[in-house]
């Protein structure tokens, strides 16, 4: 294995990619030779004399190309990470060299009004100099809660120009969950953005933060109740007086840039830490798609969720490239913004490309400027058909965690795939942060281990776990119990005293070492004895033509181990249940699923429950099951007699569940 110290100066993205092609071919053997038949080693050797090395690599092995490509762009990355965390660059150094190096340059474009990258400093600062008045120790925290705008990434800023974490509330809560928020943040201020509602949601759970104090942005004092100051008040009278860079020298790399939750499919949100150290790395992501500062990219997700920040609004910062902000997601007006702004990349995720597919097709749906639609969540059903109808040059999915410590990146447009994990892939990637495919317990779902009590690593055609090594600047990844970290590491994996980050998401690598998200851990469950995916069941539910989307999960059955199979559908245009949609569903599960694995229930639905980050929920829907006092919803069960689906209701049930399903 080739290794690049980081503690030395770092190679030029010219110098590595001369490297990598010179050193590719050498170490290839060594690299792959494990894993070649022999008529595969006979042939390379005769190649070899022959002097047609390349040519021969390409035919024996066709997917070297994207092996190639992945280690030229993870070392640009790395490269570029590297560079700025040995010089303690960090998000808000690279803002302050974007506004002296291009002040007049649109930052960001919302509703179409541009704001400068001077004017968003100007804000900024006034930002700063407001809280600062707040004397609150520097590495404290404060909650915003602020809808998509300007606002959000001018507060934002300004509380890191004077060092202090801030934590991003998801606008969307109320009650008991948006409470619990700002307590586990142990926010000693709260940022209430403009809006009505906002207010309101606050107004309804103040007493249950009594120690927060609450500021207010597009109101005055006079028009707030008791308890709540002004900050339009207080921005109005401040000067914005630029923040010298010492006044935040003393926060440490470890602590907390931002706070951004989990996204809450299965209970309430947890703080994932997001540090210094992480916030600086993250803004170089992008350079996977040698992302630019001539790039405009364009995001309408939330940006208190990581999509929209550290993947869009952090590289733009990285880059000094252009922001085009969304309020909120609409698929009707989608890419009529885009080709207003001549965006170049776009971010998506969970089911954002499924909504847009229902958009009816038009001429203009191939006219525009992007060149890259990057981000996660892209089911194959509909890959191809969002790449084609939308002329998308280039896909790049990836996986990774908020909570993470390492990611993968599909760079080479191949459908469903989250990137590779090959033999060469690594021992010739950069080495700091080294990921992991294991085996796991079908029961617990914890890593299996060897004689010795060490990891396993999985062999094409299996399916694993993924871990990654944990940087000693990244073992907290949570704010809140220790125990809570704790539940994420795995100790003691392949040596004495090493720690790994449990994902807790199932993965299956292919024969080509093309590597496939198969589910979170918490959605695969057991029936019959074996293990189902849920992602799986859906992903053939959904090449149906007349079902829209599929939620997959499990529930209980009284007097059975295990959880039986149901799958929640939404059909295409409200369409009716008829006989042929069920026998439909039957012969689609019969000829492509294992019996274990083809849903016992089936529920219509008009919508799904989703996140705000577009992912479908399972909590309710697992929760009510088949309680015929909460589901309202044709249910249908399945019938090998007759090879479709019946009907199930209360009639019914009592027999139906006394049968073997």
């Amino acid at each position: 294995m080739i290794v690049f110290s980081k503690g030395k100066s770092i190679l030029s993205e010219k110098i590595t990619s001369i490297a990598l092609s010179s050193l590719i071919w050498v170490q290839i053997y060594f690299s792959i030779f494990k894993v070649m038949s022999k008529s595969q080693t006979v042939l390379i050797g005769a190649a070899g004399a022959a002097g047609v090395g390349v040519a021969a690599w390409k035919t024996l092995f066709p997917y070297i190309t994207d092996d190639y490509r992945t280690l030229r762009q993870t070392w640009r990355v790395s490269n570029a990470i590297w560079k700025d965390l040995l010089a303690d660059n960090r998000v808000i150094d690279m803002f302050e060299a974007d506004v002296e190096k291009h002040p007049t340059k649109p930052f960001i474009i919302f509703e179409d009004k541009i704001y400068t990258y001077k004017y968003v400093d100007v804000m900024a600062n006034k930002i700063a100099n407001v809280a600062l008045s707040w004397n609150l120790d520097q590495l404290d925290t404060v909650a915003m809660m602020i809808y998509n705008e300007p606002a959000f990434v001018w507060t934002f800023l300004g509380l890191q120009k004077i060092g202090l974490a801030a934590a991003f509330v998801n606008y969307h809560l109320k009650s008991t969950p948006l409470a619990h928020t700002i307590k586990v943040s142990e926010a000693k201020v709260l940022i209430v953005g403009e809006g009505d509602d906002l207010l309101e949601s606050v107004q309804e759970i103040k007493k249950e933060i009594p120690n927060t104090a609450i500021h207010v942005i597009g109101k005055s004092k006079t028009d707030l109740p008791d308890g709540f100051s002004s900050l339009s008040d207080h921005m109005i009278r401040t000067m914005a007086v630029p923040i010298c860079k010492s006044v935040r020298e003393t926060v440490p790399v470890t602590h907390p840039c931002c706070f951004i939750y989990t996204s809450g499919t299965t209970g309430l949100p947890k703080p994932a830490v997001i540090n210094q150290w992480k916030a600086s790395a993250m803004t170089n992501n992008m350079q996977i798609i040698n992302f630019n500062e001539n790039d405009i990219a364009y995001a309408v997700t939330p940006l208190y969720h990581s999509a929209a920040t550290t993947l869009s609004l952090f590289n733009v910062i990285g880059q000094g490239a252009t922001l085009v902000l969304g309020r909120k997601f609409s698929a009707r007006h989608y890419w009529e913004e885009v080709r207003k702004h001549k965006v170049t990349v776009i971010q998506y995720i969970g089911e954002l490309c499924r909504y847009l597919l229902r958009v009816p097709k038009s001429d203009l749906d191939v006219v525009h400027n992007v060149r890259v639609a990057l981000g996660n969540g892209l089911r194959p059903d509909i890959w191809d058909e969002f790449r084609t109808r939308f002329n998308i040059p280039h896909i790049a999915e990836f996986f990774g965690a908020t909570e993470g410590t390492a990611g993968t990146w599909n760079i080479f447009n191949r459908a469903g795939c989250v990137g590779r994990w090959s033999p060469l892939t690594r021992a010739l990637g950069p080495g700091g942060v080294p990921l992991y495919l294991v085996r796991y317990d079908p029961v617990t779902y914890e890593p299996m281990k060897d004689q010795n009590g060490r990891c396993i690593l999985i062999k094409p055609g299996e399916e694993g776990l993924m871990i990654s090594a944990i940087p000693e600047q990244l073992f907290t990844f949570y704010k809140g119990p220790e125990q809570m970290n704790e539940k994420k590491i795995i100790r003691n994996a392949f040596s004495d005293g090493d720690a790994f980050f449990n994902f807790g998401d199932l993965f299956y690598l292919d024969g080509q070492y093309y590597l496939y998200f198969r589910d979170r851990v918490g959605d695969t469950f057991r029936w019959k004895g074996e293990n189902v995916s849920t992602s799986e069941v859906a992903n053939v539910l959904s090449t149906l033509p007349f079902i829209h989307d599929a939620n997959v999960f499990g529930v209980k059955i009284p007097g059975e181990d295990g959880r039986a199979g149901m799958a929640a559908l939404t059909l295409h245009q409200d369409q009716p249940v008829t006989p042929e949609i069920l026998k439909g569903i039957y012969r689609k599960c019969e000829y492509e699923l294992p019996t274990y694995a083809r849903p016992v229930f089936i529920r219509f639905m008009k919508e799904f429950i989703v996140t705000q980050t577009m992912k479908n929920r399972k909590i309710e829907l697992i929760e009510e099951g088949f309680d015929f006092d909460k589901v309202t919803d044709p249910l249908f069960v399945i019938d090998n007699k007759s090879n479709t689906y019946k009907a199930f209701n209360i009639d019914n049930s009592y027999e139906v569940l006394q049968s073997k399903l």
